[in-house]
C-alpha cells in the first residue's frame, strides 16, 4: 500500500489540502516534491497531470487532479475514516465541497487580480458577486459546528484550507464565523502532522 497511494506535491502549492486529507484518512502514502519549474512540464509527470500542476493523486492505475476531487476521491476509497457522510445525507457535504472548489476560488482569486465583474458581468459569473458568495458561507458556518453538519468531513479539509489561507494572506475578512470555524477544523492532530510535514519540505 505504501507504494501504490502516491502524492505530487510541492509544500508551497494547494498540495497542502491533499496532504491534509492523506493524513485525516491515516493510510501510508508515498510523496513525490517536484520544483516549480521544468520538474513540473517534463514529459513523465505532464502524464500524470498534462496540466503540469500540483497536486496530483496516483492510487494505483487511478490517477486523480484537482484537490476537491483528490478529497472528495481519498474519502471514498476509505470509507473507515468517516470522512464522507453516508449516501442519503450528502446534499450539503456536496454542495459545500464544490461551492468552495467553484464560487468562493473563482470569487477570491477574481478579486485579488483585480477581476470583480460589474453589474453587468455579474450574471455571467457562476459567484455572481464575492459579496453574496461570502455573506452565504457567513451564513452556513454559523448554522453548524461543520460544513455538512455536526460531524467533521472532507468538506471540512478543503473548505477549511481556503478559508485558513484567507485569513493567513489577509483576502478574508476575519470575521467570527471564519474564525471560529478555522480554529475547530485546524484543531486536529491530523493537520499539525500534515503541516510539520509540509513545513519540513520547505526547509
Amino acid at each position: 500500500m505504501h507504494d501504490t497511494l502516491v502524492l505530487y506535491t510541492n509544500p508551497m502549492s494547494r498540495g497542502r489540502i491533499a496532504r491534509w486529507m492523506l493524513e485525516e484518512v491515516g493510510v501510508p502514502y508515498r510523496t513525490e516534491n517536484l520544483p516549480y519549474g521544468p520538474a513540473m512540464k517534463a514529459p513523465g509527470y505532464l502524464h500524470i497531470n498534462p496540466m503540469g500542476k500540483v497536486p496530483a493523486l496516483q492510487h494505483g492505475n487511478t490517477v486523480v487532479t484537482e484537490c476537491a476531487a483528490i478529497c472528495a476521491y481519498l474519502a471514498d476509497a476509505f470509507p473507515a475514516a468517516g470522512l464522507a457522510p453516508p449516501l442519503t445525507e450528502r446534499g450539503p457535504y456536496y454542495r459545500w465541497l464544490f461551492f468552495a472548489a467553484g464560487p468562493l476560488e473563482a470569487a477570491v482569486t477574481d478579486r485579488d487580480l483585480g477581476m470583480e465583474p460589474n453589474i453587468e458581468q455579474q450574471g455571467r459569473v457562476g459567484y455572481g458577486t464575492i459579496e453574496a458568495v461570502l455573506e452565504t458561507l457567513e451564513q452556513a458556518l454559523s448554522e453548524h459546528e461543520y460544513i455538512a453538519g455536526p460531524r467533521f468531513t472532507a468538506a471540512d479539509v478543503y473548505l477549511g484550507s481556503h478559508i485558513g489561507w484567507g485569513l493567513l494572506f489577509g483576502s478574508l475578512e476575519a470575521c467570527p464565523a471564519f474564525v471560529d470555524y478555522w480554529a475547530r477544523v485546524s484543531d486536529r492532530d491530523a493537520y499539525r502532522r500534515a503541516t510539520a510535514l509540509d513545513d519540513q519540505a520547505m526547509g
